[in-house]
C-alpha cells in the first residue's frame, strides 16, 4: 500500500484524537473543572481502530499494542454514560467484534507476522521496547480511569488519568522522535497541552 494511503490513515486517527480533547477542553474550560463529554468516548473508539490499522500498516507493534489494550474501555466508558446502548444493532456488533476478527485474521500464509512485528529492521529491539513501554504507560492512565469510574460508577477523568497522560505521552514522544513518525509526534505535541491543562484544572478546583 502506498505511504501516503497510510500516513492518511494515521492523521484521520490522531485528527479524531485531538478532536476528543479540544472537545472536553473547552467543555471543561465553560465549567471550569474537568468534564467527560459523551462524545469525547465515541470519537476515541473511532480514531482508535483507525490507529490500530495504521499500526498494522506499519508493521509497528508498539502501536498496535496500545490500541488492542484500550479499545474495550472505550466501549466501557460508553456503556458507563448510556451512549452504547444507543447505537444500532449492527453498529455494536462491528464495533465490538472487528479487532477480534482482525486477531483471528491476522495471519500470512496461515501463519501469524511474528517476524515482520518483532524483526523489523527499521525498529532496533531497544526502540520497541521504549516504544512498548510507553505504549503500556499510556494505556494504563484508562485501566486507572476504569477502575475510578467503575467505583464511582460514572465516566470519570481523575487527576491520576492526566498525570499518567503526561508520563505516556513524553514517552511517546521520544518514541516518535526516533522512530520518526510524523503521525505519533503531530498527535502527542499536541495532547501534552491539553493534558498538562486538565492537570491544571483539577489541582485549581482541589486548591
Amino acid at each position: 500500500m502506498k505511504d501516503w494511503i497510510i500516513y492518511s490513515i494515521g492523521f484521520l486517527a490522531q485528527i479524531l484524537f485531538s478532536s476528543r480533547l479540544i472537545i472536553q477542553w473547552i467543555t471543561s474550560e465553560k465549567q471550569r473543572k474537568v468534564i467527560t463529554p459523551k462524545t469525547f468516548w465515541t470519537l476515541s473508539l473511532i480514531a482508535s481502530f483507525l490507529l490500530f490499522i495504521y499500526g498494522y500498516l506499519r508493521l509497528d507493534f508498539a502501536i498496535m499494542l496500545g490500541q488492542s489494550l484500550t479499545y474495550f474501555i472505550y466501549i466501557r466508558n460508553l456503556q458507563l454514560q448510556g451512549q452504547w446502548q444507543k447505537f444500532p444493532k449492527i453498529v455494536q456488533y462491528l464495533l465490538f467484534f472487528t479487532p477480534i476478527f482482525i486477531v483471528i485474521f491476522y495471519f500470512n500464509n496461515n501463519k501469524i507476522d511474528v517476524d515482520l512485528l518483532f524483526k523489523n529492521a527499521d525498529i532496533p529491539t531497544w526502540l520497541l521496547v521504549l516504544g512498548i513501554v510507553a505504549q503500556v504507560v499510556f494505556t494504563l492512565r484508562f485501566v486507572y480511569q476504569w477502575i475510578h469510574s467503575e467505583k464511582q460508577k460514572e465516566s470519570t477523568l481523575p487527576m491520576g488519568f492526566w498525570v499518567l497522560s503526561l508520563i505516556g505521552a513524553g514517552l511517546i514522544l521520544t518514541y516518535a522522535i526516533i522512530r520518526e513518525d510524523p503521525v505519533l509526534f503531530v498527535g502527542h505535541l499536541f495532547g501534552l497541552i491539553i493534558y498538562a491543562r486538565n492537570a491544571y484544572l483539577i489541582r485549581k478546583t482541589k486548591d
